[in-house]
């Protein structure tokens, strides 16, 4: 049940982690320069529990990217988490209002990254090489029009950008994303249409089987009318 002093971003919570819909434009973690960040406010909310909060970063989200994140509120939740989530047995799904319709309507992309640490950006290529790392995902197309579709992504790997440069070199970036080369239409300031949809995760204490959800943000480009 949800109570009233909740705070907004707010989805589930045990005694051992606490997932939340993550705003875009919010950093995930606390670093130089960035205020007001997730881990900050997660802080905050269960400081007004207990007198000595602790907040584990399982996994992050790109702070242009809105939805699912999972934090743990136990040294040991945070361990078997990061395991789940470094062997990949965490399924992810995101959502992705990409600009243009993408020729198939259902694949798995398969290709290798490099990530520039200069221009703090993903190039994604169709052959290994030097400093480039598997990237994997699997998309379908649920929904489209003529100018835009909506992907559900299952992601496979976990690398930088991945989704978004995966997705701009199968000719549809992700709306909003200019960095990727979008420019048709116009979504946020500091956010871009991807949606960290869902997670499915094996409970750290008791070993049962958590599928959560996150709401998409309120906001046109999400609808087909």
């Amino acid at each position: 049940t949800m109570q009233a002093n909740k705070p907004n971003w707010w989805i589930a919570e045990t005694g051992a982690w606490i997932a939340v819909n993550k705003p875009f434009g919010l950093s995930v973690e606390k670093t130089l320069g960035a205020f007001d960040t997730i881990e900050d406010q997660v802080l905050a909310y269960l400081s007004r529990q207990t007198t000595m909060p602790f907040v584990g970063i399982v996994h992050r989200l790109d702070r242009v990217t809105s939805g699912i994140l999972l934090l743990a509120k136990k040294k040991s939740a945070l361990r078997k988490l990061n395991e789940q989530f470094a062997h990949r047995s965490v399924k992810k799904i995101y959502l992705a209002m990409v600009e243009g319709v993408p020729t198939v309507p259902e694949a798995t992309l398969s290709q290798w990254l490099h990530k520039d640490q200069k221009e703090k950006k993903a190039v994604v290529f169709d052959e290994p090489g030097e400093h480039r790392d598997v990237c994997q995902l699997h998309y379908r197309v649920m929904q489209h029009n003529q100018t835009k579709a909506l992907l559900e992504v299952e992601l496979q790997t976990g690398r930088f950008h991945q989704i978004r440069a995966q997705l701009a070199a199968l000719g549809s970036p992700i709306i909003g994303d200019e960095k990727y080369g979008a420019s048709h239409f116009a979504y946020a300031d500091k956010g871009i249409a991807l949606h960290a949809r869902s997670l499915e995760f094996m409970d750290p204490q008791n070993g049962s089987t958590v599928v959560l959800k996150a709401a998409l943000p309120i906001h046109p480009v999400w609808d087909f009318t």
